[in-house]
């Protein structure tokens, strides 16, 4: 049976049944969505025709389930990586309360670019700043991609996106003597709440729109 990057085609197509009824959508309104009869990936999943989805088709249900098309059986390689954008704004100042983290969209990012950063296809998100106790380096409104593997810092420390009980913020974080002191680079910032630091992932890229 042909592999796909790993992935057997019923592999693939039950993958997609997974999908669809975690979307709760139905293979016919998904197959409608491609701009297909409605039959199109009812054969696809119980009758293994077309053998292999095609190429747009596989992408604009990457897309739609917000999910790399590597789930789908897409080469590693293949186009861009697909990072899930959530509706969660990491403060820069004290602490906020956190939003639900709900995708509401992808952010497409250039594999080789991805690469450089270290990423892996579904461990990524895209969250957006809020406050300035980070500033200058980090704005009000910028937003941040954020590798979620990574989340040890070394004694050297980096930007990293962590949460204080109910509270998620981006801080400069290192890992001390008593354990991970978290600190922000504005020096007219309120001070860092106190409790035990749960890290999110490392800052590893950041967008900002022109002024």
């Amino acid at each position: 049976m042909p592999i796909f990057d790993g992935m057997s085609e019923t592999e693939i197509r039950a993958v997609l049944q997974e999908l669809a009824a975690k979307a709760g959508v139905s293979l016919a309104a998904l197959s409608r969505m491609l701009g297909r009869n409605d039959a199109y990936l009812q054969q696809f999943v119980q009758r293994g025709t077309p053998r292999v989805l095609a190429e747009g088709d596989r992408r604009q249900l990457a897309e739609f389930f917000g999910v790399p098309e590597t789930r789908l059986g897409a080469s590693a390689a293949a186009g861009p990586m697909l990072v899930r954008r959530l509706a969660v704004a990491a403060s820069a100042g004290p602490g906020a309360t956190v939003d639900d983290e709900v995708m509401i969209g992808v952010e497409a990012i250039d594999r080789q670019l991805a690469r450089r950063l270290g990423l892996s296809d579904g461990a990524a998100s895209v969250i957006r700043v809020r406050g300035d106790s980070m500033a200058p380096g980090l704005m009000d409104g910028d937003h941040l991609v954020v590798d979620q593997n990574d989340t040890r810092p070394t004694a050297r420390g980096g930007l990293y996106v962590i949460r204080i009980g109910d509270a998620l913020m981006v801080k400069r974080v290192r890992t001390g003597s008593g354990g991970l002191v978290a600190t922000s680079d504005n020096p007219a910032a309120p001070s860092v709440p106190t409790g035990p630091i749960a890290v999110i992932g490392r800052v590893v890229w950041q967008m900002r729109l022109p002024s």
